[in-house]
């Protein structure tokens, strides 16, 4: 990890190269610390997004010629590729139809899983709501959606008050809705088996990153997590499971005085609630921005401070508990409870990705160094799992 009070281009060992063919060895001349990331679209990606927005939003689209579609990826993801398509200037609308939209193309750890379909409905249900972007188009790659002026939050907005405030704010409402999916909390511990199972069947890589992942005997240390956060009482709610701050927009015209929207929902489940806040405090810690290999900083001391957990909390629980009256008593409970579940929970996020970012590097044509941040999340989890267990046995 990093020493205290620096920044660091990652953190552990630089991971491999990735390449459409799979994992090569970082020795290669462009994985070298002065790599930057490429910005580019491929001629096929550029005819399919013709395509698409001719069959899918009519109007003006069907009239514009392929070489006047406009086209620009817009960076941030780490699981889907995003293009902004707009109209030209001098074609003129026919109806309502857009005149921007963002084309969403999902990554290979998301395309052919069945849950895309319920994602999409999600979606809709949510855009329905006024919770989420409009849905535009669905098709097996991808998705067309509103494009909404706005930015997503940087890093170190995660640690603004009035904005953590609105996060959490945010956050206990999504918590609090009602969706048309199964109830049960299998997605967690479902899904990084599967995770875990399409690891344990990749090739040998020779890597010595790969090496140094195996060494941490995964298998079984899913099973000494199942076991803390059995002994850990999570409330199952309606999780997001990926607030970080690319996926917080700030809008540039709000529609009222709610300038924050939540994005991207393919994660979104039914699940335990100290792994939604336990996962945004651990994206305090990481910038997904860096220009440079592998493409994103780790601040370990950024992770946020009890009193910074508790603000957080505290304007959690007065929208989750609006309309109870509570004791001081009452009140300090919950906010300690809370703080206890986080904790626990935030080993899962730790875990969770450290495993996602392993089957990343074996497929993603992404460009990020998907084990440099595997290793980053395993060396955090086993060392706030010390500090935890610690903790626990000395009181």
């Amino acid at each position: 990890m990093a020493a205290e009070g620096t920044a660091v281009a990652g953190s552990g060992v630089v991971g491999g190269c990735l390449a459409k063919d799979g994992l090569q060895q970082s020795k290669c001349p462009d994985t070298t610390p002065k790599r930057r990331r490429a910005s580019s679209l491929s001629r096929d990606a550029e005819r399919r997004a013709y395509q698409w927005c001719q069959e899918y939003l009519g109007g003006a689209w069907r009239r514009v010629q392929p070489e006047e579609l406009r086209v620009y990826p817009v960076s941030g993801g780490l699981s889907n590729l995003l293009f902004r398509c707009s109209l030209p200037d001098h074609l003129p609308s026919v109806g309502e139809e857009p005149r921007e939209v963002l084309l969403r193309l999902y990554g290979a750890i998301l395309q052919g899983v069945d849950s895309l379909v319920l994602e999409s409905v999600m979606f809709a249900i949510l855009a329905e709501r006024s919770l989420g972007p409009q849905l535009y188009g669905v098709f097996p790659e991808g998705r067309l959606e509103q494009y909404i002026p706005s930015r997503p939050l940087k890093t170190q907005e995660l640690r603004e008050p009035v904005l953590s405030a609105a996060i959490a704010t945010k956050m206990a409402q999504f918590h609090g809705m009602e969706m048309p999916f199964t109830k049960e909390p299998h997605w967690l511990f479902g899904t990084m088996e599967r995770y875990l199972k399409q690891i344990q069947d990749l090739p040998p890589t020779g890597l010595p990153e790969m090496n140094l992942l195996e060494m941490y005997s995964l298998k079984d240390e899913m099973g000494n997590l199942r076991k803390l956060l059995e002994s850990t009482p999570s409330p199952v709610v309606f999780c997001h499971n990926d607030i970080q701050e690319g996926n917080i927009l700030l809008l540039s015209e709000p529609e009222n005085a709610d300038s924050l929207m939540l994005v991207d929902f393919e994660y979104s489940s039914y699940n335990y609630r100290g792994f939604d806040i336990g996962n945004h405090f651990c994206e305090w810690v990481y910038d997904y921005t860096h220009e440079e290999w592998p493409f994103y900083k780790a601040r370990p001391t950024d992770y946020p401070t009890q009193e910074q957990q508790l603000h957080f909390i505290r304007h959690y629980l007065a929208e989750a508990k609006k309309g109870e009256t509570l004791s001081q008593e009452e009140q300090r409970k919950l906010e300690e409870d809370l703080l206890a579940e986080v904790s626990w929970y935030a080993l899962a996020s730790h875990f969770f990705w450290g495993l996602w970012s392993i089957l990343q590097a074996s497929m993603s044509t992404i460009e990020f160094g998907y084990l440099d941040y595997a290793q980053s999340r395993f060396q955090f989890y086993f060392q706030q799992k010390g500090q935890l267990t610690s903790v626990h046995s000395s009181s």
